[in-house]
């Protein structure tokens, strides 16, 4: 084996063929100056009446014909060159190769005939005699055919200079000529390419891993699962929300399997050229049949996966839907080679096409979630492993109870987060305060303290937030209260913070206590102002998009019985017609907004109830901004509602945004 330890030889510098273009002009420029600049100088170019008229005053010496180039080069005698009418111009420093032997004048004639006729009759008129002398045929053959080849050359040359330009780093293969476009654009990870990304860096997603682990291990050991008669699947489908770790598991994939691992994305495979996509497809999976056992990834999958005859209403031929044919024949059909295994990521599988997930080519869908408590503890300990200076009394599990709802990426950005504020404060380690600050900004955004707001204004935002924080302690199964602000951030004027359980399953009591803990910010505007603003923009969303859910897709209304509007093919959103009839849709907005003026009610009736309290408790928010847990057990007592140690809760945000106003 060569020695790995000896550093490359440095790349010498290539040779480009600029310079031989550049070299045949100079050389061209050169003799076509040169044979210009002969014998005869740089003589002055006149008209024919001048030349007869300077024949008949007799200045005219000599004439050299030059048949080949059809001038005529003319010498005056010496008297006529002291005449005023034919002086010379201040030599400029232009005319290098001129002397004073060199021709005077220049005509270029149309026939010699007619030349040497009037050249006659001057002569027999005037009594003269000019000498005539006819020149030699020019030899400067190469000189010529240089004159032809030349713009030829710089035209070709120009061409190759645009195509390679047009082509260089988008083509694909080598050299990224135009006519490798057609190449697949997939990175090769093999055992020369130092990937360091491993299962090991991989926290949570225990399921996922393992169905990974399975197909890595297949490829290392076929003979484990082949000697009981197993198959080795076709393909494999990570689905899931973005941030989950999907493209993640597939780098630890890649450092981990010992085999060629082919590397793109689903856009990789789009271009503005008919055909490319399929071009692409067929001489990617010619690669990995080459260097096999191998494995391939294509992440987002949607971009040339979706369903086919769906959103192609031209009627013309769909280039997407031709790559995605092709794909499908590559992974299952005649010639399928089954050392070839595809990775692909998605986070919306509701859109493919049912002839891309039929077993055989993506036999196993690997749903990656959102990490549960215990994953985010591990995820936490993962992203702090690059932090140099960890405060003591940081508790990941802590965070992970903070941090419920949370995709991997959202913690590895609350790491980051906590680090830049860490150090902005000047702080030499990270702690667990940085951490929640983090979680805050995240969340809430960039608080912003110098908006401009009127005591008006910032009055009926703490109420808002007051009326929230009233409710929701008053309700069962509302979510207990963290913290509630009226410091402005990113869009909202205030906010409240929440730890509401992780369910599985959601019960009507439950989503109808949110939805009224949801409207309590209005319900306070008007039981203390008997006014409404626009602040609960919002919250009208939220309960809105609650009481659809109810309606149309839990069956959990009712009037409109169980039945569900939702379609998880996701095949409904290409349809111009509702699943139901107009009366059923009367019905349905009958009953959202049935369900959502009761919870409006039920809120008012509660803050009515508790009036003096909301009151205090506005005042209080008024003086410090920003008021706790605490503070509510002082006004209300302890909630009597309050759940044993240990149950699992996640951070929610209710924000009043920007008024319209």
């Amino acid at each position: 084996m060569a020695d790995k330890s000896k550093k490359p030889a440095p790349n010498k510098p290539k040779f480009s063929a600029w310079w031989i273009y550049t070299a045949i002009i100079l050389v061209f420029l050169a003799l076509n100056y040169f044979s210009s600049s002969s014998d005869y100088g740089n003589p002055k170019e006149i008209l024919e009446n001048q030349v007869l008229t300077y024949a008949k005053d007799g200045d005219v010496e000599r004439i050299d014909i030059s048949k080949s180039k059809q001038i005529a080069y003319i010498y005056l005698t010496a008297e006529a060159e002291k005449k005023e009418v034919h002086a010379k111009p201040a030599d400029n420093g232009m005319s290098i190769l001129s002397s004073d032997s060199g021709a005077d004048y220049e005509y270029r004639y149309a026939t010699l005939e007619d030349l040497t006729d009037q050249l006659a009759k001057i002569e027999e008129n005037q009594g003269i005699y000019i000498s005539r002398k006819v020149l030699p045929p020019d030899n400067n053959v190469f000189g010529d055919i240089l004159l032809t080849l030349l713009p030829i050359a710089v035209i070709i040359g120009i061409w190759i200079f645009i195509m390679r330009r047009m082509s260089s780093g988008g083509a694909g293969g080598a050299g990224g000529q135009i006519f490798n476009i057609g190449k697949s654009k997939a990175k090769l990870f093999d055992e020369k390419t130092d990937v360091k990304t491993t299962f090991k860096d991989v926290a949570g997603l225990e399921g996922a891993k393992e169905e990974v682990q399975e197909i890595v291990d297949f490829l290392k050991n076929p003979s484990k699962y082949t000697n009981l008669g197993g198959k080795i699947p076709k393909g494999a489908l990570l689905v899931g929300p973005p941030g989950t770790g999907k493209t993640l598991l597939a780098k630890a994939v890649a450092g981990e399997a010992k085999v060629p691992f082919f590397s793109l994305s689903g856009s990789d495979f789009v271009e503005m050229f008919v055909g490319v996509g399929a071009s692409r497809v067929r001489d990617l999976f010619k690669q990995a049949k080459e260097k096999s056992p191998a494995i391939i990834f294509i992440d987002e999958i949607d971009a040339i996966g979706r369903a086919r005859g769906k959103a192609n209403f031209s009627g013309s031929n769909d280039e997407r839907e031709n790559t995605l044919n092709q794909l499908l024949t590559e992974m299952d059909g005649f010639g399928t080679n089954t050392n070839v295994i595809v990775l692909a990521a998605t986070n919306r599988a509701d859109v493919l096409d049912t002839a891309l997930m039929r077993a055989g080519r993506f036999d196993r869908q690997i749903y990656v979630d959102l990490p549960d408590v215990r994953e985010r503890k591990e995820i936490f300990e993962v992203h702090l492993r690059p932090l140099k200076k960890v405060a003591d009394e940081l508790d990941t599990e802590f965070m992970a109870k903070q941090t419920p709802g949370f995709s991997g990426a959202d913690i590895a950005n609350v790491c980051n987060e906590a680090a830049l504020i860490a150090a902005r404060q000047g702080k030499t380690a990270v702690g667990r305060q940085d951490f929640l600050d983090a979680v805050d900004r995240i969340v809430g955004g960039l608080e912003k303290k110098n908006k401009i707001i009127t005591p008006d204004e910032k009055k009926a935002i703490a109420f808002h937030e007051a009326g929230h924080a009233t409710v929701s302690w008053m309700l069962e199964h509302a979510a207990p209260l963290v913290k509630v602000t009226i410091v402005p951030r990113g869009r909202s004027l205030g906010a409240a913070w929440y730890l509401p359980e992780e369910r599985l399953i959601v019960r009507p009591e439950q989503m109808l206590d949110e939805m009224c803990a949801a409207m309590g910010g209005r319900a306070a505007e008007k039981v203390t102002f008997d006014k409404i603003s626009t602040g609960a923009l919002s919250d009208l969303e939220k309960v809105t998009k609650q009481a659809r859910m109810m309606v149309t897709t839990y069956g959990l209304n009712d009037a409109i019985g169980n039945l569900t509007y939702y379609d998880s093919s996701g095949q409904n959103e290409y349809n111009f017609s509702k699943p139901y009839s107009e009366k059923t849709a009367e019905l349905i907005d009958k009953e959202i907004s049935k369900i959502i003026e009761e919870q409006y009610q039920r809120a008012i009736t509660i803050l009515e109830e508790n009036k003096d309290k909301l009151n205090e408790l506005a005042e209080v928010l008024l003086d410090k901004e920003v008021i706790f847990k605490d503070n509510l057990e002082k006004i209300f007592g302890k909630r009597p509602f309050e759940k044993p140690e240990g149950v699992e809760q996640k951070m929610q945000e209710n924000t009043l945004p920007v008024s319209e106003n």
